[in-house]
């Protein structure tokens, strides 16, 4: 039975749902600003904006998925964290080989954002199963309140970054690219033993 109701409940449930969601988007923004701490404020839209993209997309596909192919869904349910290890691991580990002088800054690139979108957010899926319940109005604007939430989080991790990152300079890849490594480390622990 599908529910259509508006309640603060819903609004609030939504909004705690971006929050947790962008926790993984958060540290990889903060990774990128660290990488490059002269990041103009359109670059870092378009980064927060891509993990918001990603971040909305997800639950909206696991929703999807609910309603129509369960079966394929649940089937491929215990190889999302690994594909998000693994992602996150292998740009992890570019960046730690990447030649960083300590004047140079590293952006990331555009095939690298959206390995960082993805990864970040495959995990997401598994809340399309939360929000099943929901009729496809509903579903749409907690993905739209998902994506909002995490635009502002990913903004914050990128200024942080980038006021780090000045300060971090030589280092920097090497932090971020730890934190990315971590992240992923943490999602395959937890689909592991909890």
């Amino acid at each position: 039975m599908e529910t259509n109701t508006f309640t603060v409940l819903f609004f609030l449930n939504s909004i705690l749902l971006g929050v947790g969601l962008a926790m993984d988007a958060f540290s990889v923004s903060l990774a990128d600003g660290l990488g490059e701490p002269n990041m103009p404020r359109k670059r870092m839209a378009l980064i927060a904006g891509t993990f918001a993209f990603f971040q909305a997309l997800m639950p909206l596909a696991g929703w999807l998925a609910v309603h129509t192919v369960l079966q394929v869904f649940s089937a491929l349910q215990g190889v999302i964290p690994w594909v998000a290890f693994a992602l996150l691991a292998w740009i992890g580990v570019h960046m730690w080989l990447e030649k960083n002088d300590g004047e140079e800054e590293q952006h990331v690139s555009r095939s690298g954002l959206l390995l960082q979108g993805i990864a970040t957010s495959i995990d997401a899926l598994s809340v399309g199963f939360t929000i099943a319940e929901y009729s496809a109005v509903m579903a749409l604007v907690c993905a739209v309140l998902i994506a909002a939430v995490t635009f502002v989080i990913c903004m914050g991790g990128l200024l942080i970054g980038r006021k780090t990152g000045t300060k971090l300079a030589g280092s920097a890849n090497k932090f971020g690219g730890t934190i990315l490594i971590l992240i992923g480390l943490e999602i395959l622990l937890e689909h592991l033993f909890f």
